[in-house]
């Protein structure tokens, strides 16, 4: 109960069992100040909390997170009867997934209620309802503005010369292929002794692995035919940046000239 005045008050049920959700797109980022709103909110109108629901460092894009997938489940199972966020980009950015969530709610007998924004899905406030669905499509129009403004500061940062992204591990690739072929150890053992994950160690062998291709010899046999010999390149890198190719021919001996650039030595 609220009072307005000395002479008017108002009256809410008690009885209703409200689930306060909270999300933001970043582990560094925090959900105190929704969850203290949202608390005040139902603590004004003697609602009592259903359960919170939180999800940490995923973006409103996803139609699925770990806290909502469950709010929706214990929805199903009509374990409170109101659902209460801060804003309705905190419940998702997707007018599509907005309106299947929010749909879904409703079957289920359950509110939807925006604090800070004035939305509720009460049947007796049509207005409302009209207004859920055009801040819904302004939730998405926002992310997309956030996404294009960020991949303009991504090209700017390359065109000015600075690398993006992860930076590049430094280890011995030559180490990783000694370690498979010769030692015969498993991905996960190489990446251990390394201290490289698995995958990197994978990644590192197929891009230096030498690869088999069929060459024709010029020198036709006696039957008139020319005779297919297998020629393996094998191309690669060694700790030192020094790049060499070596041709192998049927007779297991080197007939091409190794030729090594050694990039320290240039100039």
């Amino acid at each position: 109960m609220v009072n307005i005045d000395n002479g008017t008050e108002i009256v809410y049920d008690n009885s209703m069992h409200c689930a306060l959700y909270a999300r933001v797109s970043t582990t560094d980022q925090h959900c105190d100040l929704q969850l203290r709103e949202l608390r005040q909110y139902i603590a004004a109108r003697d609602w009592k909390n259903g359960g919170e629901y939180i999800d940490t460092g995923f973006s409103g894009a996803k139609a699925s997170r770990p806290a909502l997938d469950r709010l929706i489940a214990d929805a199903a199972k009509r374990k409170f009867d109101c659902v209460a966020v801060w804003k309705l980009d905190r419940f998702g950015r997707s007018v599509l997934n907005l309106s299947q969530q929010l749909a879904t709610l409703t079957s289920f007998g359950v509110r939807f209620v925006a604090t800070t924004q004035g939305l509720d899905t009460d049947q007796s406030n049509p207005t409302a309802a009209l207004l859920l669905h055009i801040l819904s499509a302004v939730a998405e129009f926002e992310r997309s503005m956030i996404r294009e403004r960020t991949l303009s500061g991504i090209k700017a940062a390359q065109a000015a010369g600075k690398v993006v992204g992860r930076p590049r591990r430094i280890f011995r690739r030559d180490e990783v292929a000694r370690l498979r072929d010769q030692e015969g150890l498993s991905w996960r053992a190489i990446g251990k002794k390394l201290e490289i994950p698995a995958m990197t160690a994978l990644d590192s062998y197929r891009q230096s692995a030498p690869c088999t291709e069929t060459a024709l010899d010029n020198k036709p046999e006696s039957s008139g035919k020319r005779k297919l010999k297998t020629v393996a390149w094998f191309f690669g890198q060694c700790h030192t940046e020094c790049f060499a190719y070596i041709r192998v021919s049927e007779k297991d001996s080197c007939t091409a000239t190794v030729k090594v650039h050694h990039a320290l030595l240039d100039g």
